[in-house]
């Protein structure tokens, strides 16, 4: 390096430089940032954020690690922040404050912060007419190598969308988005399903080990194809009046459309036993589903409790998911079971045939298409049963 480099300035073999912070700056909350090909440009950027680094030390500006302490939402955390005018993050801001952000649900607003996560420490303070196409690019690379494909895609779905914000804001043109020429290709598509038996498997397995209210959530997953965030929150009102033995209704928590659910006979005995292992009286609108201390299950508990049973289960070599792979495998078998697409698509709250978003807001969710599709996937679940059975039996011509 040079005399002139600047500080914590690392050129790689690649040709690419990053501005690498020390052991003291990551316990602020500093992270390895990608600036470009090496050379003056690369060197520019470097200054800059040595220059946060400079106001972070001095105490004029929050660390990174302040502003996203764990005990924090990113809301607040976003408020500690202070942004310079006209920067992305002072748009984002300003966003926030808008009514058009409180429309938001609160699912699409998560996804919103999850991809900002990954904007925020590059881009927050940076006037968005300087970003280049080069800068955007290795974002979007720096993410998927160091994250996944999929966190890669999202961030620069995220990105465009604030762009478009930012505009409407007056802080840059709308059509001179750099991101626009970045090839944002997503994840290959999820095809894992479960089947029947291996559910059963499943939520044994969960009772067995004590986690008796995962048990009841895998059943009714797997029954209703229901979202694992909606049924997370089921309260005991809502299970307890029209649940047990039959039809209940709810809406999806991340768009609000409204969905039911049918439980089978099995699935009702393994509430009521669940209900009664409680012992306790689940008032309105209480959560009905408990981790094993007893707290109504979050996102991050029921995510971890599954992996766990699943371990048991089927080994650490299991992959497939309880959400979209549950409801994957549901609407496999419905179809095969002869349900239309406007069926399946009114039942699970989605838009799975064009016509859906007529279809779902002028016909009220009803039983008779809930009661359709539970029919149609146990016609379904025969007939793939039958038709796999002849596969390995060898009766079925090669193709």
């Amino acid at each position: 390096m040079g005399k002139f480099t600047p500080r914590h300035y690392k050129k790689k073999r690649n040709g690419r430089a990053f501005w690498e912070p020390t052991k003291k700056m990551r316990e602020a909350g500093f992270q390895s940032v990608p600036l470009g090909p090496d050379g003056p440009d690369a060197f520019a950027l470097a200054e800059t954020w040595n220059r946060r680094w400079d106001d972070t030390r001095k105490g004029v500006a929050p660390s990174p690690a302040l502003t996203s302490a764990e005990n924090l939402s990113p809301e607040r955390a976003e408020e500690l922040t202070v942004y310079p005018p006209k920067s992305i993050g002072a748009g984002f801001k300003a966003f926030r404050k808008t009514n058009e952000w409180s429309r938001k649900s609160k699912g699409t607003r998560e996804d919103w912060f999850r991809g900002w996560k990954r904007i925020k420490p590059i881009f927050g303070d940076v006037d968005p007419r300087t970003v280049t196409l080069d800068e955007i690019s290795e974002l979007r690379q720096h993410v998927e190598e160091t994250v996944s494909l999929r966190e890669a895609h999202r961030t620069i779905k995220i990105w465009r969308a604030l762009w478009k914000v930012l505009a409407a804001l007056g802080y840059c043109i709308r059509d001179a988005d750099p991101s626009l020429a970045v090839r944002n290709s997503a994840a290959k598509g999820r095809d894992q399903r479960w089947n029947e038996g291996e559910v059963a498997r499943l939520a044994k397995g969960a009772w067995r080990m004590g986690f008796r209210g995962l048990a009841v959530v895998i059943a009714v997953v797997w029954d209703t194809q229901m979202n694992p965030g909606d049924v997370r929150p089921l309260s005991a009102q809502q299970l307890a009046t029209n649940g047990i033995g039959g039809l209940f209704f709810t809406e999806r928590g991340k768009t609000g459309v409204p969905v039911g659910g049918q439980l089978s006979r099995r699935t009702a005995r393994l509430l009521i036993a669940y209900i009664e292992f409680l012992g306790v009286e689940l008032l309105g609108d209480a959560p009905i589903f408990r981790n094993r201390s007893g707290a109504p299950y979050s996102k991050d508990t029921l995510g971890d409790d599954f992996r766990t049973v699943r371990a048991a289960v089927f080994g650490l070599d299991e992959k497939r998911m309880l959400g979209h792979d549950f409801r994957r495998s549901g609407a496999v078998e419905a179809i095969a079971g002869d349900a239309t697409p406007a069926q399946l698509s009114h039942a699970m709250g989605n838009t799975l045939s064009a016509s859906n978003a007529l279809f779902a807001t002028y016909v009220p969710v009803n039983a008779s298409s809930i009661r359709a599709v539970a029919e149609a996937r146990k016609l379904g679940r025969k007939r793939l049963a039958e038709n796999g059975s002849r596969t390995k039996s060898g009766n079925t011509p090669a193709g």
